[in-house]
């Protein structure tokens, strides 16, 4: 019999959600506590996964993942380590050739090789004696083994790099056929992603505006309001304290409001988690650049949504202005790059963290509100420098 204590929303269950959020799946082989924790509160979680989000809880006897399905898809929730489409490419190949593999069944890096090129959808073949393509086979090779679909059993598929003869022994895991989501019709049957999204939507029919808000919530760095009759945003202001309280006895998250943006913050992160800023150099300079604008709004006119419009060389003078004042304490990467690189690296970021975005059309750049929320400058005694 479950005692009450499982039927409850408690810490157990708030460290259950958040692993769930925070990782793709949990392998009950690599990370045994965590099955076993969401194990016990399998029954909580899953009625207020489905209830606020709408999502689908799969407890497997050797993984739990729940599906995370964004309200709209966005740059960075892609594979971080790929770099090309055909990266993605080989890698649903790598797929498919998996799907004809029985659990602990071994094979040869050269059998992959042949059947990627076989399958392979792309225009141009792949050619193996290309350093370009031999480099995106061993990515996708690489987010196989991360993911634990394979295991090496011998080689070094290093050497692959330099040699195509190279020879890598690789086994089939259990996990490989429960990577990709299962869809209620055949996959040939939608013409393209919205679709997917869609069919998606149409089976959560139920308080759709309510599993929105809380997927933009959990999956997105923040929500920015669009326009003022922007349907998102007035459910977030209108429940505002609903909303807060649900997610504050939900999660060690708090909701922070404002009129043109809503995001969640976490006081004590984990090392697992993806929070801002971070310790790579750029979240200093956006940080100052932040700050800039706090101290140069009368300069600035934002539109009615907060946003701030500039074109490329008024950003560049602007990252002249705080490296003039600041790059003595700026990372030597950073401190060596022109300023256009040190602008264009710098979006990236801001795009990752849906702090700005570019007009495809102007090529205009919109710096989002998202962006003003923190700001930072160094202390004044800050004398820079590598060793300080």
């Amino acid at each position: 019999m479950p005692t009450e204590q499982t039927l409850t929303f408690d810490e157990k269950a708030i460290q259950g959600l958040d692993l769930l959020f925070n990782h793709y799946w949990i392998l009950r082989s690599e990370q045994p506590e965590w099955y076993q924790l969401i194990r016990e509160r399998d029954k909580v979680l899953r009625r207020y996964i489905n209830d606020k989000f709408g999502l689908r809880l799969i407890i497997h006897q050797h993984f739990i993942k729940l599906e995370k399905i964004p309200v709209e898809p966005e740059r960075w929730m892609g594979i971080q380590q790929f770099q090309e489409p055909m990266d993605y490419t080989i890698f649903c190949c790598a797929l498919a050739f998996l799907e004809g593999k029985s659990v602990d069944e071994q094979f040869l890096l050269s059998d992959l090789c042949q059947e990627i090129q076989a399958s392979y959808p792309g225009e141009n073949e792949l050619d193996w004696t290309l350093y370009i393509h031999r480099k995106s086979l061993i990515r996708a090779i690489k987010v196989l083994l991360d993911f634990h679909l394979i295991r090496t059993i011998d080689g070094d598929l290093g050497r692959f790099d330099h040699d195509e003869e190279q020879e890598v022994l690789y086994e089939a895991t259990v996990y490989s056929r429960y990577f990709m989501r299962s869809y209620p019709e055949d996959f040939h049957n939608y013409s393209n992603w919205e679709e997917l999204l869609e069919e998606d939507w149409r089976m959560n029919q139920e308080d759709e505006r309510r599993k929105r808000v809380y997927r933009k919530l959990f999956f997105s760095p923040g929500i920015h309001r669009v326009d003022q009759q922007d349907p998102d945003f007035l459910y977030i202001r209108m429940y505002r304290n609903r909303l807060s309280e649900d997610i504050e006895n939900h999660s060690n998250y708090k909701l922070h409001v404002y009129k043109n943006t809503a995001f969640l913050s976490n006081p004590e992160p984990k090392q697992y988690q993806q929070v801002f800023p971070d310790a790579k150099a750029q979240s200093d300079i956006i940080l100052q650049l932040s700050k800039y604008f706090h101290d140069h709004i009368d300069q600035y006119s934002p539109r009615e949504n907060g946003e701030i419009v500039l074109t490329e060389g008024e950003l560049d003078t602007i990252i002249e202005t705080i490296r003039a004042q600041f790059d003595r304490g700026w990372s030597k990467y950073f401190r060596e790059k022109p300023t256009p690189s040190v602008r264009k690296e710098i979006m990236e970021a801001l795009k990752d963290w849906m702090m700005a975005e570019v007009d495809r059309e102007t090529s205009l750049i919109k710096l989002k509100p998202l962006l003003a929320v923190l700001a930072g400058e160094y202390p004044k005694d800050f004398a820079g420098g590598e060793e300080e």
